[in-house]
């Protein structure tokens, strides 16, 4: 049933602008934002475009952000960085019916466009729907719902009246980092996975709240571009529920047991798994075309050098090994001093640290019998 309907939703419209109408001068385009939800995939909000012609009996809304999870190698294909989005556009009522029954708020903004603006923009949109611009490759920070929606109005502006408004000061992580606070496990993987380019100052304007407040401040011949503004659900505030279990303390609690522990299989097994992701780290940026996690100085942390510690045998050469990863700590430590997420990691900067000031204080123990 659930296939049934989303393959109604997403054709019926289709197939009802198949003949593409003139639309009359009293129609009008709106840019819809939609607030963040509990579940991972609404962390971020939404964007979409909304055409309302009531003499034509026109209400479509089309959306940039649809995705089909039954593409061939969809995880791959995800990681590498060409899953390909496309555009739908389905009845304004069944989009909202989806907002309201997950409580998540929608704000409508009505543009101040022309009827040429109005048709023009119409006809891009129904050109995306039936020609190869349907598909496009998705990018996090680059290329999403949101950056689709203002590149569409700015070409038919006629110039880039849509710019950032937000503050520019802050880096992608820093800008990133609260939209996680209920997901810690996800916080602590998005940071791990995300390379240098996301310290970088946050100039591109990606998210849905930051078109919803350029929009807010744009003019159009010294006229506001938004000619009316007009929330459609309230939305239920997000709350922050603490949960031992989905916090930093069960981090802190698995990393102080294994460096109590002590044992010399536990600290290999854990360094051949450090190892085992810092080498997931390097290869995924040569890999994946998302430039987010390019140069991801994390590897300096999960080091790929320790795979090899629990197979080395001479004391000499493990001790030489040792030291490049505690000269790498000290040079991560460095760099996560002003970052965001520096508490996050911390707890394993300093169980690494530990650890191999224990393991070459046992190794030194065991070997002076035999210096003797």
């Amino acid at each position: 049933m659930k296939a049934l309907l989303r393959w109604l939703f997403l054709w019926v419209p289709l197939a009802l602008l198949g003949q593409t109408p003139t639309l009359s001068k009293d129609a009008k385009i709106s840019v819809l934002t939609c607030g963040r939800g509990s579940e991972l995939y609404t962390t971020f909000g939404h964007t979409a475009l909304r055409v309302q012609d009531t003499i034509q009996n026109l209400d479509i809304v089309y959306n940039y952000g649809m995705f089909d999870f039954q593409t061939p190698n969809f995880y791959p294909k995800f990681v590498k960085g060409d899953l390909q989005y496309f555009v739908a556009a389905y009845a304004f009522p069944d989009f909202l019916m989806e907002y309201q029954m997950s409580e998540r708020e929608v704000v409508e903004q009505t543009l101040r466009l022309s009827p040429e603006q109005v048709s023009t923009l119409f006809t891009v949109l129904n050109q995306s729907l039936y020609s190869d611009e349907r598909y496009y490759t998705y990018k996090f920070i680059d290329r999403n719902c949101t950056t689709m929606v203002y590149e569409k109005i700015n070409a038919v502006l006629g110039k880039p009246l849509l710019q950032k408004v937000d503050d520019t000061s802050i880096s992608y992580r820093e800008l990133l980092y609260p939209y996680f606070n209920n997901h810690f496990y996800f916080q602590l993987g998005i940071n791990i996975l995300f390379g240098a380019k996301t310290d970088g100052a946050a100039t591109q304007m990606f998210l849905p709240v930051e078109l919803m407040h350029s929009l807010n401040q744009a003019k159009i011949n010294g006229k506001p571009i938004v000619v009316e503004e007009k929330k459609w659900v309230e939305g239920k505030p997000l709350t922050a529920v603490f949960s031992f279990w989905n916090s930093i303390f069960v981090v802190i609690l698995i990393l102080g047991a294994l460096v109590l522990s002590r044992r010399a299989w536990i600290y290999n097994a854990y360094w051949f798994l450090t190892g085992g992701l810092g080498i997931f780290l390097v290869l995924i940026g040569l890999y994946s075309d998302h430039k987010e996690v390019l140069w991801n100085y994390n590897a300096l942390l999960f080091n790929p050098i320790c795979i090899v510690l629990p197979f080395v045998r001479s004391l000499k050469v493990l001790v030489r090994w040792m030291g490049v990863t505690l000269v790498a700590l000290g040079i991560y430590a460095v760099l996560l001093f002003n970052k965001p997420y520096l508490l996050l990691m911390l707890p394993f900067v300093v169980a690494h640290v530990l650890m191999l000031r224990i393991r070459l204080q046992q190794i030194r123990k065991k070997s002076l019998p035999a210096v003797e």
